[in-house]
């Protein structure tokens, strides 16, 4: 085993869920590379000394170019604002050092390209913070379409759903400014990498993209509450979602159908431990849709527990990611999702607000 210092760029909401994560990936997984949590860095001295004691970081500071530059930083977790994003992954990658990064890859898709030709130059790790995708369930869907378990795919339909700004008297604050914190650029991009992952490459879309609460308590809205996107796949199937921030009563609704030749599957995040399997087998009388519970027999469930049923959570997603970006550091070969698959990402929300603009299809190719 060896050691490897680990620098974190923000301890708040993902900071301390990434903080959490290396701490724990080790004893979980029995990882070859051991995280030292040597810095972390936050906006304020004082925030930054609060977040160090609390996690068990050895030192903290206000400086991002302090913390990348630190000799004793090997590797460096980016989970602050999208508009730091690029500055702080070029400026690690100059120095050689991987850099994990959480959605979306840029504030916009020229920052996603710039961050992308700087870690393929730097030749190191990279990798970007989708973790919805590697539930156990989902991992497991996908492994389910891989194998043909439900035939040729011909439709996919996608959500992510929450309702933190339902209420038309919250109040406004940063996630009500700027493009890269509306829906499409917080919420859109967990479910267009789902559907990348579970179904491949998106060939064209055309989408609508509003904001219904122009105005909060505080201050004008200037970016967008809700979005729905057609979707033609490059396979030929056809797809549907939808992205949401005012989508009362939904918590977590990062949900899919995808429908086959042969069968079918259904997954909720809400009940992140099962999946819905259809199979077109047997007697009409008794087919349907059958639940399965995750347990040890599914991808990366057995780490974490041993009872079927038991279940995992949110931050055993994190730790599933720090243990492939962990990997991905060891060999020195690329583990998805990279800098390149977050970009694809961007290309798709690109390509989703100029179809809005124009209320035309749009070629992703184009973007």
């Amino acid at each position: 085993m060896t050691q490897i210092g680990i620098g974190i760029l923000g301890g708040g909401y993902m900071g301390k869920a990434h903080a959490v994560a290396m701490s724990a990936v080790g004893a979980v997984f029995n990882t070859k590379l051991r995280p030292r949590l040597e810095m972390v860095c936050a906006s304020t001295p004082q925030s930054a000394e609060r977040y160090r004691a609390a996690y068990g970081f050895a030192r903290p500071t206000d400086d991002w170019k302090a913390l990348v530059h630190d000799p004793k930083v090997e590797a460096i977790i980016i989970a602050s604002p999208q508009e730091t994003h690029r500055d702080v992954a070029e400026a690690a990658f100059a120095l050689g050092k991987p850099v994990f990064c959480e959605k979306p890859l840029g504030a916009s898709l020229d920052d996603s390209r710039a961050m992308v030709a700087a870690a393929e130059a730097a030749g190191v790790a990279n990798m970007v913070g989708f973790n919805y995708i590697r539930t156990p369930a989902s991992q497991f869907a996908r492994q389910l379409i891989t194998d043909g378990a439900i035939g040729d795919v011909t439709w996919f339909r996608g959500e992510h759903t929450e309702d933190f700004y339902a209420d038309p008297n919250a109040p406004a604050t940063w996630r009500t400014t700027g493009e890269a914190n509306g829906t499409m650029g917080d919420l859109a991009p967990h479910m267009i990498n789902g559907a990348l992952a579970l179904l491949g490459p998106i060939a064209r879309v055309n989408a609508t993209v509003e904001t219904v609460h122009t105005t909060r308590p505080g201050g004008e809205v200037t970016n967008d509450d809700h979005a729905q996107m057609m979707c033609r796949f490059e396979n030929g199937a056809m797809g549907q979602m939808y992205f949401s921030r005012i989508a009362t009563g939904r918590k977590m609704g990062y949900a899919y159908e995808i429908s086959g030749t042969k069968g079918a599957i259904r997954f909720d995040q809400e009940d992140q431990n099962a999946i819905w399997l259809y199979r077109m087998e047997g007697p009409e009388a008794t087919r349907g849709f059958t639940k399965i519970l995750t347990g040890p027999a599914h991808p990366d469930y057995e780490p974490f527990c041993q009872g079927p049923g038991h279940g995992t959570g949110y931050q055993d997603q994190i730790i599933i990611e720090s243990r492939d970006f962990l990997a991905a550091i060891e060999t020195n070969k690329p583990v998805w999702p990279t800098f390149r698959d977050g970009m694809e990402v961007n290309r798709v929300i690109a390509a989703a607000m100029a179809s809005s603009r124009s209320e035309i299809w749009q070629d992703i190719n184009s973007f």
